[in-house]
């Protein structure tokens, strides 16, 4: 036990969490040991971008990690908890170059080599303060271990992956309509395109026919694309069309003859049932274009100006150069008419602009075989990824099966540069994990690679992998669980299990944890746009990192969505409040008690049995619920016990013999009271490893940190439960007899008599061996206990299983008013008998149910029929009176 015994009067969070994270690591509490003797258990962190501050939907992916692993290494388990950073090609190079900005500067001024300079310094800076963001959130990290995606060891797994893909025909170059980022001026892949609802409208246009006998009308949301149109298309059944197949219409505009195809992609209910065919700004008319061999014309530039082949147009930006379109359309007599029509408009995810489908010759990775093997991995019960909840595996399947080649190429300088030259005379591509032996007559593609192709490989490239003989990776991989959003499944979940499967012929990781979003009290998501973003370094300033860390682990429930309102933390800070105030109160009263002294073999009183009971309980409960992740049945399963087991029943029972003469007494209720605080501080412990590392320290404790101390066990010898019956019968009456006190305004300091009708002379003798504890809480003026006790005048009444209560209250109680009680508190017995009668007269649950729950339920039955009928005669004889 520490020496100092004395803990402070208040609680304060910053003051109990300030330098404690700096004395685990010091400890070296969190090493794992690729030599341990150990089962080992191991979890990779889901790696923040290194552009900023985390966020909350980090911080709960993180504190649930944390919580497993805690747990895990308390378990006796050898836990790696790996960390790591993610380079954030996109995002990163953004933040880079706004601050050259500002600088008047451009990357161009820099180039290539020096503006990577700038953006590792940036890494470095913003590394530094992740990490310190990591530490105030009390993450239980193995730094020895720290990678990132652009550190040697994962660089070279990266390229080991893209040669190997290249050289199985799975990674291609080709020609292909990609999501464009105009204002990053790189591709984005399907899954970085948020869609948005904007309002917007068709233009109906008139396409002359060449020969002059008429006109097409064409529906289009982006006329600026015209321009660049080679062909309509009509389908090959519609009557209202078939007579113009293979005839031309002249593009308005441009002047230029384009022929009229026939082509089943056309929906003839759709608009007009023609549509314009623009195969280099549409994924759909690239398609048309490739079956009907058309031309294909690029009408804009990288960054969504018009280009050379826009003719006038060039130079003016996309939209501005639709209004112009519009308005010549109009004047030339081409326009028919424009009806508002709201659309889904792709959105880049990283710079907020409008996405602009674009052709342009990228590196693909060819999905359909990788998507195989990892549906096929589903199907095998023993080694498939376990979805938690399960439903989320569908949301995988499907998109699996749905999937589409991946675009892997990003125009920018920050991330992995795709290993593949071109030969400067020939144009021959070399792909290897090294340049070609004449470099000098080869260029390497500048563009790099997704920054989803080096975190897909995370699991694995983090434990030294393509080393297969790598210590980590014998050791941890696969590793156990991986906890992250619903939102991140495509982005990450699905391309790690396929490169897992690919390239280790394992499953990356056993169990997905997947959670919600964490919105706003109305349960709005949060954004920067709507101002309603939390910083959870904020909050942890606020409330301190324990109550963050609770409300993220028992806000919800696996899958769903969370609801972020400071009463919810400030109320988690009150609970950790009363639990330092129990702590502090069962302190004062050890008397320096050394862990050797604790005893538990001396005589227990019936609340000792009791609490040591419900502790066994708990800790089952506890151990199961969060074995299956059930974190916030954790979360209330330990506050219903601290909060209302110990704290507000234990602790005051204790005080009897605590401030009584019995030495013998004092030793064992002080024991009894270190014993659950210590096993209750480490079942909390993962959820809030400061306030119960304080605490710890301060208890009769063996070992240096309650993060290595054993995890609580269940003690059948603990488990008592005629005796726990015993103390819920106290219980009972004792909050009876507050509840009709509190009914008449009496309050407990006035004493009164108290009645007790016992139905046996067994719960008599229950009743006389404890009736201190009724002296004590309900502070009878006169307490009688026995079989038959005759019932007096003007009494309030109260029914519990095994008595009858009656406190005579002749001048506070009116009859009426108690007639009225009574007769709800009937109707409420009523209704349970019928509710139980019901599911016991039926022959299925009877027959189906364990024979232990249809016990129970008989139990049940008999208890809510004898109060039934004890409560109709109390109210017979009140109506005689």
């Amino acid at each position: 036990m520490s020496e100092n015994v004395t803990m402070p009067t208040k609680y304060d969070p910053n003051s109990v969490e300030q330098g404690r994270y700096k004395w685990w690591l010091e400890g070296k509490f969190f090493e794992a040991d690729p030599n341990s003797d150990k089962k080992p258990y191991s979890i990779v962190i889901p790696p923040p971008n290194v552009t900023g501050k985390l966020h909350l939907g980090h911080a709960w992916d993180t504190t649930l990690q944390d919580i497993i692993i805690r747990m895990k290494r308390m378990q006796g388990y050898d836990a790696l908890w790996l960390p790591g950073m993610d380079h954030a090609g996109i995002a990163t190079q953004a933040k880079v170059e706004a601050k050259l900005r500002e600088e008047g500067k451009s990357r161009y001024d820099l180039g290539r080599e020096k503006f990577l300079e700038k953006t590792w310094e940036w890494k470095e800076e913003y590394a530094s303060h992740i990490r310190e963001q990591w530490a105030k959130l009390g993450l239980s990290l193995d730094y020895t271990k720290e990678r990132f995606t652009l550190d040697e060891g994962l660089s070279d797994a990266v390229k080991e992956v893209f040669v190997r893909l290249y050289e199985k025909g799975y990674i291609y170059r080709g020609e292909r309509i990609i999501n464009w980022d105009p204002e990053a001026k790189t591709a984005l892949s399907d899954i970085e395109v948020i869609y948005k609802e904007i309002p917007g409208a068709f233009y109906h246009m008139k396409y002359p026919l060449a020969d002059g006998s008429g006109y097409l009308e064409v529906a289009t949301t982006r006329p600026e694309t015209m321009l660049g149109d080679t062909a309509v298309a009509v389908h090959p059944e519609d009557e209202r069309y078939k007579q113009y197949i293979g005839k031309t219409v002249i593009l308005p505009l441009v002047n230029r003859e384009i022929p009229i195809v026939a082509d089943e992609y056309v929906d003839m209910e759709f608009g007009t049932g023609v549509v314009k065919i623009t195969p280099a700004h549409d994924p759909n008319d690239f398609e048309v274009g490739n079956r009907h061999n058309l031309e294909r014309i690029l009408v804009m530039n990288e960054d969504g100006t018009m280009n050379e082949n826009a003719g006038k147009y060039q130079g003016i930006d996309r939209f501005e150069c639709r209004k112009q379109i519009v308005e010549d359309l109009k004047q030339q007599g081409y326009l028919i008419k424009i009806e508002e029509h709201t659309h889904s408009v792709g959105h880049s995810e990283r710079s907020g602009a409008i996405v602009e489908p674009y052709l342009s010759k990228q590196w693909f990775v060819k999905m359909k075989p990788l998507a195989e093997a990892a549906l096929k991995l589903q199907q095998d019960e023993e080694n498939k990824v376990n979805f938690v909840p399960p439903r989320f595996e569908n949301t995988y399947i499907h998109w699996m099966e749905n999937i589409k080649d991946w675009c892997i190429s990003r125009q920018l300088w920050w991330g992995h540069q795709i290993p593949a030259w071109y030969h400067n005379e020939t144009g021959e591509i070399y792909v290897g994990k090294e340049p070609p032996k004449d470099a000098e007559n080869w260029t390497q593609d500048p563009d790099v690679l997704d920054t989803w192709f080096s975190s897909a490989l995370w699991p694995f490239s983090t434990m030294g992998w393509p080393d297969t003989n790598h210590e980590l990776y014998q050791r941890y991989y696969p590793t156990n669980t991986l906890v992250t959003g619903y939102d991140i499944i495509f982005f990450w979940v699905s391309r790690m299990i396929f490169q897992g499967i690919e390239f280790t012929g394992k499953r990356p990781f056993k169990d997905v944890l997947i959670h919600g979003l964490v919105r706003d009290g109305e349960g709005r998501k949060m954004s920067k746009s709507l101002g309603n973003g939390v910083d959870p370094m904020d909050v942890i300033d606020q409330y301190g990192a324990d109550s963050l860390r609770y409300f993220l682990a028992t806000g919800s429930t696996p899958g769903q969505d969370l609801r972020y309102t400071n009463e919810k933390v400030e109320a988690i800070w009150n609970f950790a409040n009363k639990i330092w105030n129990a702590s502090r109160f069962a302190l004062m009263n050890m008397n320096g008690l050394k862990y050797e002294e604790i005893d538990l073999s001396g005589e227990l009183s019936v609340s000792d049995k009791w609490i040591l009971t419900r502790l066994n309980e708990t800790i089952e409960k506890v151990t199961d619920l969060a074995e299956r992740y059930e974190f916030g049945e954790v979360g209330r399963e330990l506050y219903n016990f601290i909060w209302d087991d110990f704290c507000s029943w234990y602790i005051e029972m204790a005080k009897l013999p605590l401030y009584g003469d019995d030495e013998a007494a004092k030793l064992t209720t002080r024991s009894v009271l270190a014993y659950v605080l210590d096993n209750t501080m480490r079942l909390l412990h993962p959820m809030m490893p400061f306030i119960t590392e304080e605490i710890w320290q301060h208890l009769p404790h063996e070992g240096e940190s309650i993060t290595v101390a054993e995890w609580p066990k269940v003690r059948p010898e603990f488990n008592f439960k005629e005796e726990s019956n015993h103390m819920k019968l106290l219980m009972d009456i004792i909050r009876s007899v507050r509840n009709i006190r509190a009914e008449v305004n009496t309050p407990i300091s006035k004493k009164v008599p108290l009645f007790i009708k016992a139905k046996d002379a067994e719960t008599v003798k229950i009743l006389e061996d404890n009736k201190a504890y009724i002296e004590k809480f309900c502070n009878p003026e006169q307490l009688v206990i026995g079989e038959q006790v005759a019932t007096p005048e003007k009494s309030m009444t109260a029914v519990v299983t095994g008595a009858e209560l009656f406190l005579p209250l002749a001048g506070l109680i009116n009859l009426e008013e108690e007639i009225a009680r009574l007769e709800k508190e009937l109707d409420k017995w009523a209704k349970e008998v019928k509710l139980v009668s019901g599911k016991l007269s039926n022959e299925n649950f009877v027959k189906k149910a364990p024979e232990a729950l249809v016990a129970k339920e008989r139990e049940k039955l008999a208890d809510y029929q004898e109060k039934y009928d004890t409560v109709k005669k109390r109210l017979d004889e009140l109506k005689q009176m």
